[in-house]
């Protein structure tokens, strides 16, 4: 049989291909049309609207493309759908079998320019109408692959991504601390070559990356992962591994206190109700103290608070009372020097407490974790308290690695000098400025100062607002004692409001961040450090040297150089202790060394970081902090030696154990830094009167 006659016999068949695929075409949109058109006459004399068919199915559609996966799946029915219409077509205008026509519309959707050869009319214009039905489906394919490369990166630029970590450091939060909190955890990691830390906020996380960048210290190793998102959100949580962490650090947000710590509440109620369970223990820092009980209360033994406000306050009282403490302070909180650590010594079971205090050559022994008390640290303990068998020893070390207990020496007992401890003198000092709270404040003088002190309250708070802020807080100035309340109203930063206050006549003088600037660092510390310069300038006019003041000029050399000094100068007639919050402040205040100051954040940050390496440590923190129990201490060198004396520091930890302390370091009158946990306890030197020592002690 001929081909035309192949062909003749097909035609039927080709017709009814062709006139099947046209009806398949058309057919949806005809059943479309007339039931709209059924619709509309049925519902002509109803006055409630409905929906049309047509929009029902478009809405339908809607809700299945809304899924992600529907997509490539409508993408693949249509190819396929295009490949069977166009092969029929194809087929009903062309010579090709039918299985020919089905490949070479495929042909057609994959390159659309296998159609040049098409002959013929009808095989043309079917040919042309499968390769754009091709490029349509190319160019929504690309379309969806670009959408899902882009969704996935964007993805990972913004911090969606889950964190595949383990035994890492968690931090919940974004503030100002964050500088410092870095650095800490960064120096703690260093002895173990480098550690993970992952922060979970709900800022952009390349704002997080870059501000991250921007911080001016080493990392030393420890690798930062930041991740946007809420503690809130379960789903977050399990995103950054909360239930393998080793510490996870709640952070207090900046403002209102309450709402903070509320805040902070909620995220403890979120941690608690991890499935998987916690495999460390969180630390979370509050912003009052009235709202530690409640959060204790949620998170049981699982969570340690620090209330970081509160902490600075009666550090700053402890520090107008004594220069030098926050220096301190520094040392001992902070992970470059020496800190405190935990350990039990099978080989010092049976040893009394004194007999311990001298076996340690490079750690200094300031407590005992005792096992038989609930594991509760007992700090500076009765020389004849005997170690357990399951006793712990509390240290101040370089590291954890860096002490061991060593055979016992033979430490020479001597007398301590018989002096004269004077009685307490009434006191006056000045707050400049309005902390939230000011009243603990208060009641920690009224319980430190003797009965007469005066402390003025120098503020932009109105005073009739004041009295009711302080009862609120708990504080009736009617029942103090001891200390007496003057009120003066004004603003620290303009100089004839400071002009009015006898600045000359304080003994010290506390700059606090004020509360209204508490949102901002920057501003906070501008004010304190304007308000500490305009403070040294009016004292030093008014005070008995002032009339040198031209001769102190033509020795300086410049006026500037006379100003500084005369500021020094003032700075020996008052103790002033101001509040930094930016640690990058305190080298502004350092250069012309004319005051103390209290570096409150980073000074938070480092008791964070403490208590997220270990847990137990906020115990010792909580009592060093408190209103009562044992403090550190500055003590004047004629408590324990006569001037030019030779002794070893073993020796002077003798002697101050006959006051019930603890000595833990010295400040030599030539050092421009206290010496913590001093090398060589066991060598002998001179020692001058002028020295002070830093001991640990109940009483002051």
């Amino acid at each position: 049989m001929s081909t035309l006659e192949t062909n003749l016999d097909q035609k039927p068949a080709r017709r009814l291909a062709l006139f099947v695929t046209v009806f398949f075409l058309a057919m949806p949109f005809l059943i479309l049309r007339v039931m709209d058109d059924i619709h509309s006459k049925l519902t002509r004399n109803i006055t409630d609207e409905e929906v049309p068919p047509s929009k029902r199915l478009a809405y339908l559609v809607d809700l299945i493309f809304s899924n992600a996966i529907a997509k490539p799946i409508a993408l693949l029915l249509a190819t396929m759908l295009l490949i069977a219409f166009g092969g029929n077509a194809l087929y009903s205008v062309t010579d090709d079998t039918f299985e020919d026509a089905l490949w070479r519309t495929w042909s057609y959707v994959a390159d659309s320019g296998n159609h040049a050869d098409s002959v013929g009319l009808g095989s043309r214009i079917v040919s042309v109408c499968i390769s754009l039905g091709g490029l349509l489906i190319f160019a929504l394919m690309l379309g969806l692959i670009s959408d899902a490369i882009s969704e996935k990166v964007d993805s990972l630029r913004k911090g969606k991504s889950d964190v595949i970590e383990s035994n890492h450091t968690l931090i919940l939060g974004w503030s100002d601390k964050l500088n410092s909190l870095l650095n800490q955890l960064a120096i703690a990691n260093q002895s173990l070559g480098g550690g993970v830390i992952v922060i979970l906020s709900e800022r952009d996380k390349e704002e997080m990356e870059a501000d991250i960048g921007k911080m001016e210290f080493d990392f030393l190793g420890t690798y930062v992962i930041c991740r946007s998102g809420s503690p809130l959100i379960m789903a977050d949580l399990k995103k950054v591994s909360v239930s393998k962490a080793r510490a996870i650090i709640v952070l207090a947000e900046p403002g209102n206190a309450d709402q903070s710590d509320a805040r902070a509440l909620r995220v403890v109620l979120s941690l608690t109700a991890v499935k998987e369970g916690l495999k460390g223990h969180v630390v979370v820092e509050l912003s009052d103290i009235d709202n530690e009980p409640l959060v204790k209360l949620v998170g049981g033994d699982l969570v340690e608070t620090v209330v970081a406000h509160d902490v600075i306050g009666r550090l700053m009282i402890q520090c107008a009372r004594q220069p030098g403490l926050a220096q301190i302070w520094e040392d001992i909180l902070g992970f470059d020097n020496a800190e405190f650590y935990l350990k039990r010594w099978p080989q010092l079971v049976g040893m009394t407490f004194e007999d311990v205090l001298v076996s340690f050559p490079d750690a200094i022994p300031c407590g005992v974790k005792v096992a038989a008390n609930a594991g509760k640290i007992a700090l500076n303990p009765d020389d004849d308290y005997i170690i357990c068998e399951d006793d712990e020893i509390l240290v101040i070390a370089e590291d954890d690695d860096s002490y061991f207990p060593s055979s016992l020496p033979k430490v020479k007992k001597a007398a301590l000098p018989k002096i004269v401890i004077p009685r307490k003198y009434p006191e006056k000092m000045l707050f400049c400025g309005w902390r939230r709270d000011i009243d603990d404040m208060i009641v920690v003088l009224e319980a430190s100062l003797a009965q007469g002190s005066e402390l003025w309250m120098f503020s932009g708070v109105p005073e009739h607002e004041r009295e009711k802020k302080l009862i609120d807080g708990g504080l009736d100035p009617k029942r103090l004692e001891n200390v007496h309340l003057v009120h003066r109203e004004g603003n620290p930063v303009i100089r004839r409001h400071l002009e009015s206050l006898p600045l000359e006549t304080f003994d010290s003088i506390l700059i606090l961040a004020d509360e209204e600037l508490e949102d901002s660092v920057i501003h906070a510390d501008s004010r304190s450090l304007a308000t500490l310069l305009l403070i040294r300038d009016i004292q030093s006019k008014r005070l008995p040297y002032r009339d040198l003041r031209a001769v102190q000029v033509r020795q300086a050399g410049s006026l500037q150089t006379s100003w500084i000094r005369e500021m020094q100068q003032a700075s020996n007639q008052s103790i002033i202790i101001s509040e930094i919050l930016d640690s990058r402040t305190k080298h502004l205040v350092s250069v012309s060394k004319i005051t103390d100051c209290v570096l409150s954040n980073e000074l938070v940050s480092m008791a964070l970081a403490m208590v997220a390496e270990d847990k137990q440590i906020n115990r010792v923190l909580e009592e060093l902090f408190a209103e009562e129990g044992n403090e550190i201490y500055i003590r004047s060198g004629e408590l324990y030696l006569y001037d030019q004396e030779v002794l070893s520091f073993f020796e002077l930890m003798m002697r101050a154990r006959k006051r019930q302390e603890i000595l833990i370091g010295y400040q030599a009158a030539c050092a421009d830094r206290p010496s913590i946990n001093p090398a060589k306890k066991h060598a002998a030197r001179k020692w001058s009167t002028s020295d002070v020592f830093i001991v640990l002690a109940y009483n002051e």
